[in-house]
């Protein structure tokens, strides 16, 4: 009986990890140059994409062939085709086209604390002296919402559709850190019988409310300006939304909101939260699992949390029960938490 053949060592791991920096300025590059929406126009040629884009033909032609290595385009002989990833998120022509989020997810404010990783580890959070991303007003939440909406419109609709399939019945809905506004602005489209307060620094939510304007939702959208852990968000709700913001923060701070967020609803009432959740293993499924590395970079004590770890924290907060729900195809799950 033979016996399987040993894998060899390899430093391949090594060199696609240490050199990970080209994948992401080729994909920049990519992006600022408009190659995928050229190769959509019917460019498909090095010589025809580098005219279109105003480079040179050997520049695109060594671009290209980079993306066609990572997974971005095809080639068959000398011409290139969009994949249909690329097709769907990447030529600017799509109504899902994503190319504008690098202006926040590559931001030197995020990318640069990665160059002194190893203090940041040693300290266990952000070496940020005002508190990284999660300072008062901190402008980037600007960017945030403006570069990032496209990404967030579809998970925003599955998740008004999960929360309120039947949409026939009126609510009374908090936005809080409401950002770019789509969550609860998806909730209103969804259902006339919506009315949303939104939440956030001043700034932020100029971007929100011409967002509520572009959808024609402005009679039904209302704002509180400031912090969530500082204003007085009312009460009667009926569902409180918590896109992406517990992860910011620790458990204890999370339980100090998640107590005010349960005191602000009706009774009946829900949180909903919206996360990047790891399983217990901490390290599956990866993307989520991942997030937890952005954290520690920009908070000072920000996690990706587990579905054991939200559920525990809402109890604590007074929640009787909490579900959770795979919001496919994105990455993220919503925890319904009942009050």
């Amino acid at each position: 009986m033979s016996s399987p053949a040993t894998q060899q060592p390899s430093p391949q791991l090594f060199f696609q990890t240490i050199n990970a920096y080209q994948r992401t300025e080729a994909l920049k590059a990519a992006i600022e140059l408009e190659v995928f929406t050229a190769i959509g126009e019917g460019n498909t040629t090095a010589a025809e994409v580098a005219k279109r884009c105003d480079a040179s033909e050997r520049g695109t032609r060594i671009l290209c062939d980079f993306l066609c290595i990572m997974g971005f385009l095809n080639k068959e002989a000398n011409r290139y085709s969009l994949t249909q990833d690329s097709a769907i998120f990447l030529d600017k022509r799509s109504p899902a086209y994503m190319g504008g989020v690098t202006g926040f997810i590559s931001t030197p404010e995020l990318t640069d604390a990665f160059r002194n990783f190893a203090a940041i580890v040693r300290k266990g959070g952000t070496t940020n002296l005002e508190g990284g991303t999660v300072s008062a007003e901190n402008p980037i939440w600007v960017k945030f919402a403006r570069a990032m909406a496209p990404m967030m419109a579809m998970p925003a609709q599955l998740m008004a559709k999960l929360v309120d399939p039947q949409a026939d019945r009126k609510l009374k809905i908090l936005d809080i850190a409401a950002g770019h506004g789509l969550y609860g602005q998806a909730f209103a489209t969804n259902n006339p019988q919506v009315e949303v307060v939104a939440l956030d620094w001043p700034n932020v939510l100029e971007v929100a409310k011409e967002n509520a304007a572009k959808a024609g939702l402005s009679d039904r959208y209302s704002t509180i300006e400031g912090s969530a852990f500082d204003v007085d968000y009312g009460t009667g709700y009926d569902l409180v939304l918590l896109t992406n913001f517990l992860h910011h923060f620790d458990p204890p701070t999370c339980e100090t909101l998640l107590k005010k967020v349960h005191a602000s609803l009706a009774d009946g009432g829900r949180a909903v939260t919206l996360e990047f959740v790891p399983n217990d293993d901490r390290v599956t499924p990866p993307q989520a699992a991942g997030f937890s590395m952005m954290m520690l970079v920009s908070t000072p004590s920000g996690d990706a949390y587990t579905f054991r770890e939200i559920e525990s924290m809402a109890a604590n907060a007074g929640f009787s029960k909490s579900t959770d729900h795979p919001l496919p195809p994105s990455i993220q799950t919503v925890v319904i938490s009942e009050k």
